[in-house]
């Protein structure tokens, strides 16, 4: 039996890359779209770990069909905003479902934003939109739901800001779990579930889950010092705040991460989170601990 040929749109994004390695460890062959502008760095680093290449513009139906003939199942790793999200998403499904691809993976890697209303955060509404797209195609597609990225804990947001030494927390919820995921482990499990031809629709992953509380206790083990917890309002009243400031600053429309955008995140960190979780579909993943990632 041959190995699976799996697409990763998106291959030199930091993710993309790292879906390309799990898949190559689990013996899968993998082909990667790449644009002419793409970084020959990153090029060089694909090619040396076996991926095959396959320039491609994401604009032309067409070099997609090209680009998905023969595969099993597409990743997509795409960042960006609806231009990426809804339209280049759009023509890669089509070109998927035109060579009869049996197995699509958007580019969700997110909290759950199917339960965060419209409005409420931007780049969680262009993958909404897409799915629009997604769930009427005859085409079987898997999104893998992973909270927010481990490094986050690392940016020095409210949430968790070092520099400040303050731990935020809204509406009470000192002690609501917030889901956190690494790079890697989200990578790891994309690949399983690229090569999973029973998948699920929605599959919730996260390496660990803390409240703000829990921080306050890591950040005296692990810090050096017990961080302050600030009691930062209502969610209603974050809400309202996000929203002022979207209005405010149209110019963050045309920005991945504008400020309110980031803004919006925490919202929704605080808004929905995991009631349980698909980790152990998979066996052999080792799950990054809250400690290794502040």
């Amino acid at each position: 039996m041959m190995n699976k040929l799996i697409l990763v749109v998106g291959a030199t994004g930091n993710l993309g890359q790292k879906i390309c390695r799990e898949l190559i460890k689990n013996n899968a062959n993998v082909r990667a779209v790449i644009r002419e502008e793409s970084s020959n760095e990153k090029v060089d680093i694909l090619k040396k770990m076996g991926v095959e290449l396959f320039k491609c513009d994401l604009s032309n139906e067409q070099e997609l069909i090209k680009a998905c003939t023969g595969v099993s199942c597409v990743v997509s790793a795409l960042a960006g905003l609806s231009n990426i999200i809804v339209e280049a998403q759009t023509k890669l499904l089509n070109a998927a479902i035109a060579v009869g691809v049996k197995h699509f993976i958007p580019s969700d890697f997110s909290s759950d934003f199917t339960h965060i209303p419209e409005g409420e955060n931007r780049n969680f509404d262009l993958r909404r939109e897409f799915h629009v797209y997604l769930d009427q195609s005859p085409i079987k597609a898997t999104s893998i739901l992973n909270g927010a990225f481990a490094d986050i804990l690392r940016y020095n947001t409210p949430l968790f800001n070092v520099p400040e030494k303050t731990i935020a927390y809204y509406d009470g919820k000192q002690d609501w779990k917030i889901d956190f995921t690494t790079m890697d482990n989200t990578a790891a499990y994309t690949a399983l579930a690229a090569l999973d031809e029973t998948a699920p629709r929605y599959l919730k992953i996260a390496s660990f889950s803390v409240s703000s509380n829990e921080l306050v206790s890591l950040s005296k083990e692990h810090k050096g010092a017990e961080f302050k917890l600030i009691d930062m309002g209502t969610m209603e009243g974050f809400s309202a705040y996000n929203k002022t400031q979207r209005a405010a600053n149209p110019a963050g429309e045309n920005e991945l991460y504008s400020k309110w955008q980031q803004s919006q995140y925490l919202y929704s960190m605080f808004f929905t989170h995991h009631e349980s979780l698909d980790n152990d579909r998979y066996k052999g993943l080792n799950w990054s601990p809250v400690e290794e990632n502040i």
